[in-house]
């Protein structure tokens, strides 16, 4: 386990290396941002518009609700199977565009939708799960469920773009890799999880704790320093995102060749993730 856990980190310091070579990957998770935001402000005013959930959940209100939940999907699959692509010809000594990136993404689009019809199906069941409303009981096994899936699909995009299969397929292959490499998946996610975390909670806490005591001698100067605190947190969740999806690239190439990627050379990976 230690080995694993060793393993993971040294994974995520280097994909943190390529990252920080490459800072055009970090694109990807700013149009995927800024796709969320429009595909929300697109159901979000119709809904409210035409009060689709005052009678509770219909057969309509679930079939609106599902549409919301394929489209964010689909948005965010698309620009991280984009961004993962990139990744990997970076991974691979070459120079990727934000060209290639999407270009890759749409020649997958089947897949793609199919794999974001799953995942808006699994979304609402594990949200009935959580809701408020359940009992304890419920709500746990919600919240177990919704980890469990997190971690079984962390390697399907990598699977989408690199081979040719379909959703189905990319979601069972995840899972029979997911079983290899457990602890560098899980470690990894962690990890990059906590760090990224400590971060934004560091900010957060001085960032806002400056503006408090800035507003209690300039309104205008807290309202500015919060602002900026707003967008350095949203830098980081963008950063985030795209570690973990280079990170998931890297760590498929190693788990499906049993060799350390470009950009990693030196590390110590010599225990092959391959069965």
């Amino acid at each position: 386990m230690f080995e694993k856990i060793s393993r993971s980190w040294q994974l995520a310091k280097a994909s943190a290396a390529v990252l920080n070579s490459d800072r055009e990957l970090l694109i990807f998770p700013i149009i995927s941002a800024v796709c969320v935001l429009v595909v929300l402000a697109t159901f979000l005013i119709p809904a409210l518009a035409l009060d689709v959930f005052a009678d509770g959940y219909g057969p309509g209100s679930l079939l609106f609700a599902f549409a919301f939940y394929f489209c964010q999907y689909f948005a965010i699959i698309f620009c991280n199977c984009a961004l993962v692509s990139a990744a990997m010809i970076r991974l691979e000594g070459g120079d990727p565009t934000l060209a290639d990136g999407f270009n890759a993404a749409r020649s997958r689009l089947g897949a793609i939708a199919g794999y974001a019809a799953i995942a808006a199906t699994v979304g609402m069941i594990l949200k009935a799960l959580k809701d408020r409303d359940n009992n304890f009981i419920v709500r746990l096994i919600g919240g177990a469920l919704g980890a469990a899936w997190t971690m079984a699909t962390f390697l399907v995009v990598p699977v989408l773009v690199a081979e040719d299969v379909g959703p189905v397929d990319a979601v069972k292959r995840s899972v029979a890799m997911f079983k290899r490499t457990w602890g560098e998946s899980t470690a990894g996610m962690v990890g990059i999880g906590l760090a990224t975390g400590l971060a934004m909670v560091a900010v957060g806490l001085i960032g806002f704790g400056l503006a408090y005591v800035l507003g209690l001698l300039s309104s205008a100067l807290a309202v500015l320093l919060g602002a900026i605190t707003v967008l350095v947190l949203l830098a980081l969740a963008v950063y985030q995102s795209a570690l973990g999806s280079v990170y998931s690239a890297a760590l498929y190439r190693y788990a499906v060749d049993g060799e350390v990627p470009r950009g990693f050379e030196g590390l110590q990976l010599e225990s092959p993730l391959v069965r």
